[in-house]
């Protein structure tokens, strides 16, 4: 959402005095049930426009994935639009497409999700696509071989030719030395010439399971209509053994790294700093809350902190903020991130470590915790006005193993953080300099002893 959008909304919020927890809650409403073969099942009824969003999530991403066979989950989301015994290759794109709705799919390290988006009368043939392909998937070399290929052009065009890309998989690497998260989504390239369509198969057959899946309905329906249809194509596929997910630990960091990168394709330089940080479901759980409020106060808006000091006070950069992702299912990373003017690279980073030292010390104020509630209620409050916003929160809580009331009950969790939770949990991540600090500079300079990066992309669409 553009920060425009998001401070008319938190100004909005505080004119009608509206608290956090009132506005987070707003427009939420979510039915849940589970059917006999372990499908979860989700309806988010909303009756505006008479059009719904479907989404399956499968708990699997790349994080999941065989040592070695780098990238096959993201290619087996590619393959799934393939066919089926009922169906040809490309018949499902343009079947959606005939009926006036739009189709695409994303992969994760923690989940891989499909959509539809189509007239809510159409539901029961988006229903049936999804439990075609869930069951059916045929595959062969005739298919398989050459959308190899596409998903290394993929990588080729997003990542090889993207310093930025390019630099963010080195950091990542540097930053997680025993979790998979250091393997990239898309994967490494020279495993990616090596997966074949028993690969493929193998891992379809192994994840692709109705007890491993969610279906989030949003839209023009009613729970007992979900109901229904989700028991007629869903319901009669069976259940299989899923493999068991495992999240490894990470051994104690004990030194700090820095990275550097000169590229001429880099149009400008960017710094940044990651620190591990717990998630939802790992480390210190009971942080994350009060690290969300913390990114927010950070560096989610332009009255942030570090916008303000380093974009208008000091002039050092063009952008600067914060980044943290709590809903992952092992730990997380907290980065500290800027994009420092001509020649500032230098000056952005001493001004960052300045920055951490005085939140360190003296922590967040009572003011700012409040403005940063309200703007996080408003922005829970606009991503709640489209249809696939509410999906896709549900679906992401979901495929990590947590559950609706997490999502219903989080407007009241982020209110209830308080001041001193916030500085518990900043000292508790970033009172040390055992983390990844990068520097990449759009030419080779003098500054490349220093360090840099920005947040990185965890998604890859297809």
């Amino acid at each position: 959402m553009p920060k425009s959008a998001i401070m008319l909304a938190a100004l909005i919020v505080a004119a009608l005095g509206v608290g956090a927890s009132e506005a987070g809650a707003q427009g939420l409403a979510a039915d849940g049930f589970t059917l006999a073969n372990g499908l979860e099942v989700a309806v988010l009824p909303d009756h505006r426009a008479p059009i719904v969003v479907q989404m399956v999530w499968y708990k699997v991403g790349a994080a999941d994935e065989t040592p070695g066979k780098s990238g096959i989950a993201h290619f087996v989301e590619h393959l799934m639009f393939k066919g089926t015994k009922d169906m040809a290759p490309g018949e499902f794109a343009k079947t959606v497409a005939a009926n006036g709705g739009e189709e695409n799919a994303f992969t994760s390290h923690d989940y891989t999700a499909y959509y539809i988006t189509l007239a809510a009368d159409r539901l029961p043939l988006a229903m049936r696509l999804e439990a075609d392909r869930m069951a059916n998937l045929v595959l062969s070399d005739a298919v398989v071989l050459p959308e190899r290929e596409v998903i290394i052009e993929e990588r080729r065009s997003r990542i090889d030719n993207s310093p930025q890309a390019l630099f963010d998989e080195q950091i990542d690497a540097a930053l997680y030395m025993n979790e998979h998260y250091h393997i990239p989504t898309i994967g490494w390239e020279g495993e990616m010439h090596g997966l074949t369509t028993a690969d493929a198969t193998a891992f379809y057959r192994a994840w692709y399971a109705p007890n491993n899946a969610v279906l989030v309905v949003a839209g023009d329906v009613k729970t007992d209509q979900v109901k229904a249809l989700a028991e007629k194509y869903f319901g009669p596929l069976p259940q299989r053994p899923v493999p068991d997910r495992v999240r490894f630990a990470e051994p104690p960091k004990v030194a700090s790294t820095r990275l550097a990168m000169t590229s001429p394709l880099a149009g400008t330089a960017s710094w940044s700093r990651s620190y591990l940080a717990p998630s939802y479901r790992l480390g210190k759980t009971e942080e994350a809350y009060p690290l969300e409020v913390l990114t927010e106060i950070l560096g989610g808006s332009a009255t942030s902190r570090l916008y303000r000091d380093m974009v208008l006070d000091k002039q050092l950069a063009l952008g600067a903020g914060a980044d943290y992702d709590a809903q992952m299912l092992g730990l997380s990373t907290f980065t500290l991130f800027a994009t420092p003017k001509k020649d500032k690279a230098a000056e952005v980073e001493a001004e960052m470590d300045r920055q951490i030292d005085a939140l360190i010390k003296d922590g967040v104020t009572q003011i700012e915790l409040d403005s940063a509630k309200k703007r996080l209620a408003a922005r829970r409050l606009y991503a709640q006005d489209s249809l696939q916003g509410p999906a896709r929160m549900v679906g992401e809580t979901l495929a990590i193993g947590r559950t609706l009331d997490d999502v219903k009950a989080w407007p009241e969790r982020i209110a209830a953080v308080t001041v001193d939770q916030v500085n518990d949990a900043a000292r508790s991540v970033l009172d040390n300099r055992v983390a990844v600090t990068g520097l990449l500079l759009p030419e080779p300079n003098l500054e490349a002893s220093s360090p840099l990066t920005r947040p990185r992309a965890t998604e890859s669409v297809q």
